[in-house]
Order: structure tokens, then sequence, then C-alpha cells
């Protein structure tokens, strides 16, 4: 066979893989057990078409017919997704990625984790464009006058950050030196903007001419593991919620929360069943 040949032939994959990837898609999607008619209408197939796939599916577990007759992912295609998830890093795997954010932004680009002693940096992706800021690497936000310090009070449990936003507005020699008033309201306010939002912005803040915008990264937990943030000067970054700086940003983090196996649906409508369901396969 010529070599062009071989080659047109490894580049086409193989058709029936990729229309039984698209069924399990579909019903991963799904919001439970779902008909086979309906899934047939989805995929815009024949239910004749459709049954084969299903019965090998089934065989090998990676879906399950239930009592009623519908279908659902089955325990195989649970340990899969388990497999996947014990080979995440979400550190690791945001650092790998994090040079591209940059210079596509065109801005710094930190990394925070929840330390002792609040959102601590943990890598900083510099830019051409230099700004004075005080972002390196052990450094820790202020977790009033920031905005990853306000994406980690927003997604963290207020049993951890209370703590450290107590300390910090008790602290008589901050507040003296910001340059702006630190209303403990208004920080409140804020902080429940950022968790509707999905992220924060601050303009100017902790220090004129320097603003940002931070994005949470999540676990198949639904836990915050890390919060990436963009910073820059302020004529340079565009801080409109639907400007390139946000809309970069969020399908960023909302990748890495994907690949990392969070789905703010299933999660938030029933926590519960989801953990049950990964212990069941954990004490198999």
């Amino acid at each position: 066979m010529p070599k062009s040949a071989r080659t047109e032939l490894a580049s086409r994959g193989v058709q029936s893989i990729e229309t039984g990837g698209r069924i399990l898609r579909e019903l991963a999607n799904a919001q439970g057990p779902i008909k086979l008619r309906d899934l047939a209408e989805q995929l815009n197939v024949a239910p004749a078409q459709l049954h084969p796939y299903l019965v090998s599916f089934r065989a090998m577990e990676m879906v399950e017919q239930t009592a009623r007759g519908t279908y659902q992912l089955g325990p195989f295609a649970l340990h899969i997704g388990l497999a996947r998830l014990r080979g995440q890093n979400a550190y690791r795997d945001t650092i790998a990625q994090v040079a591209d954010l940059a210079d596509s932004l065109g801005l710094m680009v930190s990394v925070a984790v929840w330390g002792a002693q609040g959102p601590t940096i943990t890598y900083v992706q510099e830019f051409a464009s230099r700004i004075h800021a005080n972002v390196q690497v052990g450094g820790v936000y202020n977790m009033t006058v920031t905005a990853t310090g306000r994406v980690f009070a927003a997604f963290l449990p207020k049993t951890m950050t209370a703590p450290v936003i107590d300390r910090e507005m008790a602290d008589e020699d901050f507040r003296r030196r910001a340059l702006f008033e630190i209303d403990a309201a208004a920080y409140e306010k804020s902080v429940a903007e950022t968790k509707d939002a999905g992220y924060a912005i601050t303009q100017d803040m902790p220090i004129p001419g320097v603003s940002a915008v931070a994005a949470p990264v999540f676990d198949h937990t639904g836990a915050l593991q890390l919060c990436v943030t963009a910073i820059g000067p302020t004529g340079m970054i565009d801080l409109d919620p639907e400007g390139e700086t946000t809309t970069k940003l969020l399908a960023f983090t909302r990748k890495l929360s994907r690949d990392f196996g969070h789905d703010a649906a299933s999660a938030e409508t029933d926590p519960v069943s989801l953990t049950r369901q990964v212990n069941a396969v954990l004490q198999q």
C-alpha cells in the first residue's frame, strides 16, 4: 500500500468507534436514564441502527438498562472516569497550560492555592509587559482587596476563609496603608457577586494602575482546587465581562475543571448520589 494511502487510512480513524463515542457522550450528558427512541432522536439516527451499539455496550458494562427499559452509563464507564481522575493533577496540568494563556492574553498570569495564610502564589507566568506589583511565588494575596482573594472567599467554606478575612480586617496597619476604604458589608456583597458570576474583577486594586481578573478551577467533587488570575496594567487589560480577558480566562479554567471531572449541573443537583456511585465502585 502506498505511503499516502496508509496515511489517509490512519487519519480517517474508525467510524463505528466515533459513532459509539457520540452515543456515550449523549448518555453522559443526559440528566438521567433515557429511552431508546429519545436517544436515537438526539443522535439523529434510527432506533434500529442505535440498538446494536447499546447491546455491545451492555455486554462490556459500559451501558446498563434499567428495569423500565431505559439506558444509562454502566459501572465500567464509572471505572474509566475514576481511572482518568486518578491520573489527574490539577496543579501540574494547569501549570503546563498557563504559558499559552499568558501569550494569548498578553498579560501576566498567576496560579494560587489555599495555604495557611490565605491565597498563596505557587506559579507566575511573566509576560513582556512587566507590571509594578509584588506578585511572586510564595507571596500571599490579600483576601479583601484582590480578585484572587474574592474567588477563594466565594468558593471555599467560610470556616476556612473567615479567620483570614477577620485577621485582615482587624489589621490597622494594613487598613492605614490601603488607598481605599475596606468596608465589611461591601466586601460581603462583592463576594456574593463573585459567586454568582463565577469570577472576580478588580480595577486599580490593590495597586493603582494594575487590574486583574480571577477565576476558579474545581475538581470532580466540586471543590475549589486553585485560582488562575490574569494581571496587567489597567490600560492594557480588558475588564469588560464580555471582553477578551474574561472570556479567554473562563474558557481556560472551565476546560480545566471539566478535565478534572467537574460537572456543575450534576454536582449541584445530586451530590449525594454522585458520592454514593463513586464509593460503590471504590469498594468493589
